[in-house]
């Protein structure tokens, strides 16, 4: 998808209007001009509904990072991790404010754009930067998990305790034929509104993945000593399974910033609006509240359940948990598959914003073309596939990039867009909503900084840990 510039010769004046849309380049209404109805960002109006938009952005939020909520909640308590996750899905809804109603004033809706228009063709080119590095470490995450995941599911389903081998137990080359047979097609869609129906059915993935995670709770029975196959270290600590309410420990420190970046969508806000039917402001902040308060429900549920489960024996990966328990638990098994269908599925979504972000940054005045569209998602994919074979630390390296692109896409740019997109006539600089922005922002930094902070320590002290929400 890519914007398109009117030819009336006047793309630097702008006229507000009532309801926020300019006659600009990128309109949020179309306007009459010369008794012909001109686009707006693309050659087709958009169609996509309110519930296909839910499943893509809710699908957007939905990363690999629920897997470790529970070891989170063991690290934080029962009451202090719902306090932290609400402030951070209040917080996130508002920085999709603050985009939004900078997108409004302006009638811009490309990330990248925005960042023109607030930072100049620098601020084009780091909104294009982030967004880029930000999902294709998104991308490699989950084939990571693809890559490591599918041949031990594989190989349980067969009755194997050690691989033998053969090809189908190889994860390079499964990633090379998930990523031709499934995510290729799905990426070379030309709308992202097309696949809200896989967003839709890897959400149900997730579902299955929730509901089986309460039902485990009532299953497991605490201790754990009782499996044989399984070996825990804290079996003999007193109060093993008791429900901490307030915990503080150093890794409560490290948690902190994992729940920040839980409900990172950003990149995908602008084109899911770009596609919305009936498009406004309003309707899209409602899709984004109700993505993200499903998200919310299903991120509290999991990790609530999944630590009254285990208790202190929580791992920082919750399936690898399960797995110490029984093996070769039928339940488990079909859980770990839909957890590879659900991220799967949400790579063609994250490898749209991608794909529009080098668009505007490389040929920004191009029309639509099928061969730069299928070009684009085509060296994507063998892009990050080659980085997920041949560079064993890579998720090390997109850790480090993670730390400083969420925090910009969540807090900084989008405070910094309000700050400079909206004008002073409507908002003084010293205005209560700019100087909330103007914190935001610095709320930002201090997350950027923490994150890094705690990705030096884990490598001075030899450990590893996941920081981000993907």
């Amino acid at each position: 998808m890519e914007i398109q510039k009117l030819s009336n010769g006047h793309h630097n004046d702008f006229q507000h209007m009532e309801d926020g849309s300019l006659p600009e380049q990128e309109e949020f209404l179309p306007h009459k001009s010369n008794g012909k109805k001109l686009s707006q960002f693309t050659d087709f109006e958009g169609k996509t509904s309110f519930g296909m938009s839910v499943f893509n952005l809710s699908n957007a939020i939905m990363g690999s990072g629920i897997l470790g909520l529970s070891y989170a909640l063991s690290n934080t308590g029962i009451i202090l991790f719902p306090i932290l996750l609400t402030c951070i899905a209040v917080l996130s809804s508002y920085s999709i404010h603050l985009l939004l109603r900078s997108a409004g004033v302006v009638g811009i809706r490309a990330y990248e754009q925005l960042g023109k228009r607030a930072l100049g063709h620098t601020g084009k080119i780091m909104a294009a930067l982030v967004i880029t590095m930000h999902n294709i470490g998104a991308m490699s995450s989950y084939l990571f998990i693809v890559k490591y995941e599918l041949p031990l599911v594989i190989q349980a389903f067969l009755g194997l305790h050690h691989s033998t081998g053969q090809w189908f137990l190889n994860g390079n080359y499964l990633i090379i034929i998930v990523s031709i047979c499934i995510i290729l097609p799905l990426a070379l869609m030309r709308q992202l509104g097309y696949l809200g129906y896989t967003s839709g059915f890897s959400l149900t993935c997730m579902v299955f993945f929730l509901i089986s995670v309460i039902y485990k709770k009532f299953n497991i029975p605490c201790p754990l000593e009782g499996f044989s196959n399984y070996t825990a270290t804290n079996t003999s600590i007193d109060g093993q399974c008791e429900a901490q309410y307030i915990t503080i420990n150093q890794q409560t420190a490290y948690t902190v910033p994992i729940l920040a970046f839980a409900f990172v969508c950003h990149p995908e806000v602008l084109p899911i609006y770009t596609e919305l039917r009936n498009p406004t402001k309003r309707r899209m902040q409602a899709i984004a509240n109700v993505s993200i308060l499903g998200m919310f429900v299903m991120y509290l549920l999991t990790a609530i359940f999944g630590y009254l489960t285990f208790y202190a024996s929580t791992e920082a990966e919750l399936l690898h948990t399960y797995s110490k328990v029984d093996s070769l638990d039928i339940l488990i098994l079909c859980v770990r598959l839909a957890v590879l269908v659900a991220v799967t599925l949400t790579v063609p979504v994250v490898l749209f914003p991608i794909r529009r972000a080098l668009t505007q940054l490389l040929f920004p005045e191009k029309p639509f073309h099928w061969c730069r569209h299928i070009s684009i998602a085509v060296c994507l994919l063998i892009f990050v596939n080659l980085l997920v074979i041949f560079v064993p630390n890579i998720r090390d390296i997109f850790g480090i990039i993670g730390a400083t692109s969420a925090p910009s896409l969540i807090f900084i740019l989008p405070g910094l867009f309000y700050i400079r997109i909206v004008p002073k006539e409507q908002e003084p600089t010293f205005s209560r909503p700019k100087i909330q922005a103007a914190c935001f922002t610095a709320l930002g930094f201090i997350f950027m900084s923490m994150s890094l902070t705690f990705i030096a320590l884990d490598w001075i002290n030899g450990e590893s840990r996941s920081g981000g929400g993907h």
